[in-house]
């Protein structure tokens, strides 16, 4: 401002102090709508993110008395039970056991004996509902909760699901029990502080705390994988014992790790609240899960099989077959057909369709979106329940690995594309590839080794019976609907084959 000042003729200096006053009110009402503009901009990313918690003690003090330590017996045959070495008379080790045995009691006796096991668990119920997981109390004859002040209770087991490694107990106790609350699960991101609690060992409550670092992690543990990935320390002894979110709410139930040495590297894994809370509602309901079932067998939908189908990019859940006598069949749901949403819910990959379809009520009548001949098509399921599916044996057999009878194919001249060598099917095929009497299609008998098709698993005794999702049963169809496709400006195929009972799809290239 001086120089402002040095710069103004006389009367202009004498007016100086009223616009020193006239700028600086103006700087100081620009500076104060500037901050106002930053933090409403600033405001919704503020509200999103939540700083580093200056300490868990408080958290943890509310939250550890629902958090239960959970032992369990169980009878062992002595022909399962480990074996005590018998050394010869004089061998060192046979006095370095019996001195063992004698600081410890003597020698263990023949006959069936008691093994004990513990985990965590939580109450999510003050009348005494307890959730763990189905592996810690799996096998046992008694199942003994002790709360934080020591108190020990007699547990029945309520229901069990191997599905997802979750159980529900029940105590009874004189007074309500401290419980916590169920949390949303698919609120919470990567990045995110959690709190994991057990009750390992016996020795009272174990705090660990770390940040979120995965979701939907498929581990290969059973068929609804989902599993929050994080790395809060999940030692020993607390599996089945709840992870937090910054609310205090479960999020989700911690599970397994990942440890070449048994001990937690940071890589550790919990069920999904929300994955969790309708298989808890289940059990205590009705002593056992009640899954949706559609009744198909599904598959991947490769960026190949994709672009055979026309779509615009790998996505849905390609359907290799439907069971006859299922929810699928009867809404005419077809092998082929690329499931791209259920229930109003797209589905990205493939695994994403068994969890929204076991997640939803059974009998409920949803909408099914398919691509269908180069189209969608919206269809309407009526939901089964998988559990009488499984009892009553209606469930599609597992897919088949790759591979098949083998075998030198029979003298044939037979007609040659994609480098396969296919007959149409007859009796003496049939007999030599072991094939069903009612197969329908064109036989594989002779595979060039350096082709797509052989790449791909296909395998002289497989039957192709569909080309692009229409049915071939000669040779001639096979090659006019691989034509058409070329035609078409299609850089690959999509063939349904039959190996070794079942059927499944290959996007297979036309070059």
């Amino acid at each position: 401002m001086s120089r402002f000042i040095q710069k103004s003729t006389p009367a202009r200096a004498a007016a100086a102090p009223h616009t020193q006053r006239a700028v600086a009110v103006w700087t100081v009402s620009v500076l104060v709508a500037l901050a106002v503009l930053l933090s409403s901009i600033a405001a919704p990313v503020a509200a999103q993110a939540r700083p580093a918690p200056d300490s868990f003690a408080d958290m943890a003090a509310r939250l550890l008395p629902a958090v239960v330590n959970i032992s369990t017996t169980q009878t062992v045959d002595a022909e399962h039970a480990p074996s005590v070495p018998n050394f010869p008379e004089g061998s060192p080790f046979r006095d370095f056991f019996d001195e063992f045995f004698d600081r410890h009691g003597g020698r263990p006796t023949p006959g069936p004996r008691q093994a004990t096991s513990l985990g965590s668990g939580f109450i999510v119920d003050q009348s005494g509902y307890i959730v763990t997981n189905n592996h810690v109390i799996a096998d046992a004859d008694e199942v003994t909760v002790t709360l934080s002040d020591d108190t020990a209770l007699k547990a029945e087991i309520v229901g069990r699901d191997t599905k997802t490694d979750i159980a529900l107990l029940k105590v009874d106790s004189d007074t309500p029990l401290p419980a916590v609350g169920w949390g949303d699960s698919d609120a919470s991101r990567v990045g995110d502080w959690v709190m994991a609690i057990g009750n390992p060992f016996g020795l009272g409550g174990s705090v660990t705390a770390g940040i979120i670092s995965a979701r939907a992690r498929d581990i290969q543990a059973g068929p609804y994988d989902n599993f929050i990935q994080t790395d809060a320390a999940i030692n020993r002894g607390n599996s089945g014992g709840p992870l937090f979110d910054m609310d205090g709410d479960v999020i989700g139930i911690n599970t397994a790790i990942f440890s070449p040495s048994g001990g937690s590297i940071g890589i550790g894994f919990a069920v999904p609240a929300n994955l969790a809370k309708q298989v808890i509602h289940d059990l205590k309901e009705y002593g056992r899960t009640r899954r949706g079932w559609l009744g198909v067998r599904i598959q991947s939908v490769t960026p190949e099989i994709a672009e055979s189908l026309g779509l615009d990019s790998a996505h849905g859940a390609l359907v290799a077959s439907v069971t006859e006598g299922g929810p699928a069949r009867d809404a005419g749901v077809i092998a082929g057909d690329v499931i791209l949403s259920f229930n109003d819910r797209a589905i990205d990959e493939m695994r994403q369709l068994p969890r929204i379809v076991a997640e939803t009520e059974v009998g409920s009548t949803v909408p099914v979106e398919v691509w269908r001949d180069g189209s969608k098509q919206t269809v309407e399921v009526k939901l089964g329940e998988l559990e009488e599916a499984e009892e009553s044996g209606l469930l599609a057999s597992d897919p088949s690995q790759p591979g098949g009878p083998g075998g030198a194919a029979p003298e044939s001249t037979g007609v040659q594309v994609l480098g396969l060598t296919i007959r149409s099917v007859t009796a003496e095929l049939a007999s030599e590839f072991d094939l069903p009497e009612d197969t329908t299609g064109v036989v594989i008998t002779d595979v060039n080794a350096d082709t797509d098709a052989a790449r791909k698993g296909l395998r002289p005794g497989h039957v192709i019976v569909e080309v692009n999702q229409r049915p071939v049963s000669t040779p001639d169809e096979v090659r006019d609907a691989l034509d058409a496709a070329r035609d078409s400006g299609r850089s690959s195929v999509l063939v349904m084959v039959q190996r070794d009972g079942s059927m499944s799809f290959l996007a297979l290239k036309l070059d």
